[in-house]
């Protein structure tokens, strides 16, 4: 049985996008990604996300990931977003930006 995400991914069109930012987001890398919310938060990503099976809260099977940005200033000293709701990622290791 797979875990459980608040969220799931079923459309293609939303998969790919998870795909991109999987790909927007390799190891080691240091970013601020950005939330619909408004909300940013800025780390060093500690491995690449991979796309999983989770269950949504209604039991629908679909995909989503995972990303942990490490960060001394936050609990525990990381952060752990769902991929699905970064809005936007820029990369402060390299200069370059990317958006969604």
């Amino acid at each position: 049985m797979s875990r459980q995400a608040p969220q799931i991914c079923t459309a293609h069109k939303d998969i790919q996008r998870l795909e991109r930012l999987i790909t927007q987001l390799p190891a080691h890398s240091h970013v601020v990604v950005s939330l619909p919310d408004g909300c940013t938060y800025t780390g060093v990503v500690k491995v690449r996300a991979s796309a999983q099976v989770f269950r949504d809260p209604q039991g629908q099977e679909g995909l989503n990931a995972e990303i942990t940005l490490e960060c001394p200033d936050a609990p525990h000293g990381a952060w752990h977003l769902w991929l699905d709701q970064i809005e936007h990622v820029e990369h402060l290791d390299s200069g370059l930006a990317s958006e969604n």
